[in-house]
């Protein structure tokens, strides 16, 4: 039977990549798991499997330099989704990585169950980011109003502009629930979701689902939904 998926672990720690690919194996069965320890061949890798599904990502192993091996890998393979997985936990390290072009950002103290979710929901097609840490971030006490202001655009009058409905979806989308999860949750049909998504890029002013999931990050959704 051919595989579910083809999935690239690279990490230097081997422990870490046991584990990880007992996640995929019981989250995900029938995948494929590659491994390497290092940027170089994980660059070899990609370039020797270009059927590969999602690249997990350890933003600490040799070669990376931080971010810039985020950027070398999605420039040599543009149309592999990559995940950081990482020990990493500041809220500006998340936001630049999704801004380098990862769909994803799951840190290694995550429960099994989440990770779980986390690698299924990315493989579904969407994206995920780690709501608590996007909610709080870790910021020091000068720059934190400053730079909520900053990650988090939206106006007042932006967020009364969407229907009750559309609130209720970006409330779930901020959650890190998938389309199919909120149609499932709010029983509507997933194209309808799908619209309302769409309606509050556009109303929100943002381009895509992660910059929406960030605008809605410390947003009080119930004084928005008393009205």
């Amino acid at each position: 039977m051919e595989p579910t998926y083809k999935i690239l672990i690279a990490d230097d720690h081997p422990l870490f990549r046991e584990a990880i690919s007992s996640v995929i194996a019981s989250g995900v069965a029938g995948s494929e798991v590659l491994q390497t320890d290092d940027l170089d061949s994980a660059l070899l890798v990609t370039r020797e499997n270009d059927d590969i599904d999602l690249i997990l990502l350890d933003l600490n192993m040799p070669g990376m330099n931080g971010l810039n091996g985020l950027m070398t890998l999605r420039n040599e393979a543009p149309t592999i989704p990559v995940v950081i997985v990482s020990a990493e936990e500041d809220k500006q390290v998340v936001l630049q990585a999704i801004t380098y072009g990862a769909v994803g950002f799951i840190t290694k103290s995550s429960p099994r169950t989440e990770m779980t979710q986390a690698i299924q929901q990315i493989l579904n097609g969407n994206v995920y980011l780690p709501s608590d840490i996007i909610r709080t971030g870790k910021e020091s006490s000068n720059t934190s109003r400053r730079s909520r202001q900053e990650d988090n655009p939206v106006s007042p009058e932006m967020l009364n502009s969407l229907t009750r409905r559309q609130l209720l979806v970006l409330e779930r989308m901020s959650k890190g629930e998938s389309n199919k999860q909120i149609a499932y949750n709010l029983n509507i049909a997933e194209t309808t979701v799908k619209a309302h998504v769409s309606a509050i890029l556009r109303k929100l002013g943002v381009h895509n689902r992660v910059q929406a999931i960030l605008s809605a990050g410390d947003v009080d959704f119930s004084h928005y939904l008393k009205r």
